[in-house]
């Protein structure tokens, strides 16, 4: 039995709304948390963190925000929390946060993003985290939780040290629902069921929220139907998908009401969407199993002439 990993420095990269409302959580509780900001450090320094939650509200007056990674040195925990179009930054930063122990967990939508991380630091450093939560950062330091919040957590390649469980426990103290689970993939594919058709329709919509998209019957059709080539797409490779994901994604999402997808804010903000990372790699791992996915392709498609017609 390997002897087991704990942690007590984080490092969170990007301080966006994921990694502002968990880094935050994580120092009210107690932690040694290590911001890495650079266009919002001043104003964080001077005001803070302010999360408006649903799990109860938070000013993180005292923040420890850094603008350069040999600022903040070697952590036991890397949290990497910026969106996967960021992640050409990587192999440049990461270098300074690590020590022979370090750990690397990415917060990140889509599929990728974990070999990417092995690629840098070695796989066996390296754990995926899903978030099913409604974030919002309205400006710097400043974010808006509507909803959910919790984490699933899992290792990319086991090695017996428990680094998942721990993750979860410690999450857990801070007020942050967490499991560990057996299965990363597995994860990785539940979470896809939601996020190639909200966030891919919103964009293709032009900018919709997704009570826009449960409006009409033609639409949830639409949604149902993407969300059962992603179910199918994941049994092929050998991951167990109940058909019962469509039906709980789509009932719990009505009461959001009209909450905006953190893939359509990039695209009618201007910056670069998570393709690749949200409907690219997917459907080259569905091909790749021999699943027809006609209706993901059609999406695709979409996505890529939405986003194309307005740079």
């Amino acid at each position: 039995m390997a002897d087991s990993w704990t942690f007590g420095s984080v490092a969170v990269v990007g301080a966006g709304a994921v990694g502002l409302y968990y880094g935050a959580r994580l120092a009210a509780a107690g932690e040694d948390v290590r911001f890495l900001m650079r266009s919002d450090h001043d104003v964080v320094k001077y005001e803070g963190i302010r999360i408006d939650s649903v799990a109860g509200d938070l000013h993180l007056q005292e923040v420890n925000a850094l603008r350069t990674t040999e600022e903040i040195g070697p952590v036991d925990l890397v949290i990497v929390a910026w969106k996967a179009t960021a992640n050409g930054h990587l192999a440049a930063l990461l270098p300074p946060l690590l020590h022979e122990g370090t750990q690397v967990l990415t917060l990140q939508n889509g599929l990728g993003n974990c070999e990417q991380l092995a690629g840098i630091v070695g796989a066996d450093r390296v754990l995926g985290a899903l978030c099913f939560v409604c974030l919002n950062r309205l400006s710097p330091g400043y974010v808006s939780h509507t909803a959910g919040g919790r984490i699933s957590v899992g290792d990319y390649i086991k090695d017996g040290r428990g680094r998942a469980e721990e993750i979860a426990r410690r999450f857990g103290a801070a007020k942050i629902p967490t499991e560990a689970v057996p299965s990363l993939a597995v994860a990785q594919w539940t979470k896809l069921v939601w996020n190639i058709p909200f966030n891919g329709l919103a964009i293709a919509d032009g900018g919709v929220t997704t009570e826009d998209l449960l409006a009409t019957d033609e639409s949830e059709a639409e949604i149902r139907g993407l969300m059962a080539e992603v179910i199918a797409a994941a049994r092929a490779q050998g991951l167990d998908l109940d058909d019962a994901l469509i039906d709980v994604n789509v009932e719990r999402t009505r009461p959001m009401g009209p909450y905006r997808p953190s893939s359509m804010i990039d695209f009618i903000e201007g910056r670069e969407v998570e393709f690749e990372a949200i409907w690219g790699e997917p459907l080259r791992r569905a091909k790749a199993a021999g699943v027809a996915v006609p209706m993901l392709e059609r999406l695709a498609d979409r996505i890529r002439a939405r986003v194309s017609s307005v740079r």
